[in-house]
């Protein structure tokens, strides 16, 4: 069992940024995938980014390339989530999650959940 804990949510204006950081503990094994998922009111949860803990491959939602960035530091067992250019419509609740194969983009896809960290862009 993988214990996740998020953290670096907060209030930034519209074109600011923003770094979350989630910090896993437990068994972590080299082929998981460590993925960030956010969920706006009344919405879907949606599928953000997501790295692969070994060699770190990473792949996001099209819409969301070039202003978001996943990243890991092994030595610290933690993944991070650096957004830019942030806009009211990335509002939302932000969680990582572990998957088990490279590509796992569908929430149903990925097994333990971190509690997620509110993240609120104002215009």
């Amino acid at each position: 069992q993988v214990q996740l804990v998020e953290s670096g949510g907060g209030l930034v204006q519209a074109g600011g940024s923003l770094r979350l950081s989630c910090a896993a503990s437990g068994r972590i094994f080299s082929s998981y995938t460590l993925g960030w998922f956010r969920q706006a009111p009344g919405k879907e949860r949606e599928f953000v980014a997501a790295i692969t803990w070994s060699p770190g491959n990473t792949y996001y939602a099209d819409s969301l390339k070039g202003r978001f960035t996943i990243s890991r530091d092994i030595t610290k067992t933690t993944v991070y989530l650096q957004m830019n250019n942030l806009k009211a419509e990335d509002t939302a609740v932000y969680y990582c999650a572990t998957g088990r194969r490279y590509g796992a983009n569908e929430p149903s896809e990925y097994d333990s959940w971190g509690q997620g960290t509110q993240v609120t862009v104002s215009s």
